[in-house]
C-alpha cells in the first residue's frame, strides 16, 4: 500500500513522528481487509494488538511516498503474526513484527472462516521483502 507523508505526520523539522509508522502499518492492515471485500470488524469479531516489535531504520520526511508491505508469518486458532515493512524508494526504513489476537466482544475467540480465508490468501501471495 502506498502512503504519502503529510504535514500532520511530521515534526517541525519535517521528520515523521515515530508513532506515525505504527499508524501507517495499521492503515495497511485495514486495507488488506478492504482489498478482499471484507471489513476488519465482522459480527462482533475484531483484532487487537497483543504485542509488537518495531525497528526504526531510517527516517522519512514530509512529502515522501512510502510503501507498506505486509506478510503473514503465522496463524493459530486465535492469533495472527504479521511482518510489516515500510519502504522509501525501495530502501527499507521501518520493520515491525506484530501479534494480533481475535476477539469477540471482550473475549479471545477462535478466528472465524470469514477472516481465516483472508489470511490464507495473504499467505499465498508470497510477497518478497
Amino acid at each position: 500500500m502506498k502512503i504519502r507523508v503529510y504535514y500532520e505526520d511530521v515534526d517541525i523539522g519535517g521528520i515523521v513522528y515515530h508513532s506515525k509508522y505504527l499508524n501507517f502499518c495499521e492503515r495497511a492492515r485495514s486495507n488488506l481487509f478492504f482489498e478482499h471485500n471484507k471489513t476488519p470488524v465482522w459480527q462482533g469479531y475484531h483484532f487487537v494488538v497483543r504485542r509488537l516489535e518495531a525497528n526504526y531504520l531510517k527516517p522519512a520526511f514530509f512529502g515522501d511516498e512510502l510503501e507498506v508491505k505486509t506478510r503473514l508469518k503465522g496463524l493459530s486458532q486465535a492469533k495472527v503474526l504479521l511482518k510489516q515493512v515500510i519502504y522509501k524508494e525501495s530502501a527499507k526504513i521501518f520493520a515491525m513484527n506484530i501479534e494480533l489476537v481475535c476477539m469477540r466482544g471482550e473475549r479471545v475467540a477462535k478466528i472465524p472462516p470469514y477472516f481465516r480465508e483472508l489470511f490464507v490468501q495473504v499467505q499465498n501471495q508470497k510477497e518478497e521483502f
